[in-house]
């Protein structure tokens, strides 16, 4: 779509299979078997200048600094201030519906699959209701147990993903209520669930994706919310608790951004490692896997993100002298063992870096070099602690003369098997 955003703004959606005959008077669409389609013309409320860089090197480091409005434009008019109710008007999940619902699966592909380990964790902690997370490739072939009880939400940018809409029709083939979460209106994933929400993200053009990702986050903490609030798992008291630290993400994410240096220094001095690993705990963990790819994706360094209380039983054999680290540590409950985990690649002689909340001023005393994103609660701590994780990605990439918004052997949206 962005390449024709400069002609029109007014397009055709096609289907699977249907072919268009295009003449200079006329658009004629219709099946493999000659019979004509009618077709309806969708208008992109995406304007030309969202798609191009706008005085910024790369769309990927121009898309990083519209987070802070690609979240709030996900949020407006779903979650206010002044009301305690969530308007999701392209969601029809009633309460009646839900206490039918005894398992969510969420499945996606690479990025949007990281957004769903955090929707895990989110939905469990919230709503209460077991969630499964999977790899859309990995999903549809192993017979999954799903029935109508079975709600299932799948994630993709582009809504085209091939093998996140093959686990789509698959759950749909086996009765479960399907939720799109896509940033592309009219899409296939759009048009075949039975419920939507969008993620307002605009046009994501860098193959890496930034923005979808964090706005994919609050579409899962507005689900999560949704769906306790349906089930009654949490008081209006400790819903307007996480729902006023929300409206306050895009302001916090606009003052982090602003700390970027930091990131360039790091990049600066450990672009020539071979390897850099990643280490978190529970939501931390979720995010950690987030920010290897991002690295591997667009800087071509060999980047793993690890469970820190896995150290032990094999990872710590890969930390030697030197050995670049990032550990993220958001999370207050397990804040002092994701201390010690640090402490034992230090000894091993790693070199840290530390993301942690502001005012953690002790978290110097243990690693290299500590990162501080402004306070928020640990449950939404990934929208912010993601964002010096793609920056650290992008100086690195930058540093190393890759190509940050076209990396090698990779499409943006991935249309096949």
């Amino acid at each position: 779509i962005p390449a024709i955003l400069a002609h029109t703004r007014d397009v055709y959606l096609l289907n699977d299979k249907e072919i268009v005959v295009l003449t200079r008077d006329k658009v004629e669409v219709m099946t493999k078997e000659g019979l004509p389609v009618q077709k309806e013309i969708f208008h992109v409320t995406w304007d030309a200048e969202s798609a191009e860089k706008g005085g910024y090197e790369h769309f990927m480091i121009k898309e990083i600094h519209e987070q802070p409005k690609a979240i709030r434009d996900t949020m407006t008019s779903r979650i206010m201030a002044d009301s305690d109710e969530i308007k999701l008007d392209d969601i029809k999940l009633t309460a009646e519906d839900l206490k039918n619902i005894n398992k969510i699966f969420i499945v996606a592909c690479g990025t949007a699959y990281h957004a769903g380990i955090v929707g895990k964790y989110v939905i469990e902690k919230l709503a209460r209701i077991p969630v499964e997370v999977e790899i859309a490739s990995e999903f549809r072939y192993r017979n999954p147990i799903i029935d109508k009880n079975t709600l299932t939400i799948v994630i993709s940018q582009s809504g085209e993903t091939a093998d996140t809409l093959a686990a789509l029709r698959e759950a749909k083939n086996l009765g479960a209520r399907v939720i799109a979460v896509t940033n592309v209106v009219g899409s296939s994933a759009a048009r075949e669930a039975d419920d939507i929400l969008y993620t307002w993200a605009g046009p994501e053009i860098a193959v890496a994706s930034t923005k979808a990702y964090v706005t994919q986050l609050i579409a899962l903490y507005i689900i999560a919310l949704y769906l306790a609030r349906l089930n009654g798992k949490i008081t209006v008291e400790e819903y307007r608790a996480i729902r006023d630290e929300m409206l306050k993400l895009p302001e916090k994410a606009e003052k982090l951004l602003e700390r970027k240096e930091e990131l360039q220094k790091f990049a600066d001095k450990n672009h020539g490692y071979p390897d850099i690993y990643y280490l978190g705990r529970g939501l931390d963990f979720a995010v950690a896997l987030e920010g290897a790819l991002k690295l591997k994706e667009i800087s071509y360094i060999h980047s793993e993100a690890y469970a820190a209380g896995e150290l032990k039983h094999g990872t710590i054999a890969l930390i030697d002298k030197g050995v670049p680290v990032i550990a993220l540590a958001t999370q207050e409950d397990l804040f002092e063992k994701m201390v010690s985990n640090i402490k034992e690649v230090v000894t091993r002689g790693a070199k840290v870096i530390g993301l942690t909340f502001e005012g953690k001023e002790e978290f110097e005393k243990v690693v290299d070099q500590v990162v501080y994103i402004p306070k928020t609660l640990p449950i939404l701590a990934p929208v912010l602690s993601v964002i010096p994780l793609q920056l650290l990605a992008y100086y690195t990439a930058v540093e190393k003369g890759c190509d940050v918004d076209k990396p090698r052997n990779l499409a943006k949206s991935v249309t096949v098997e």
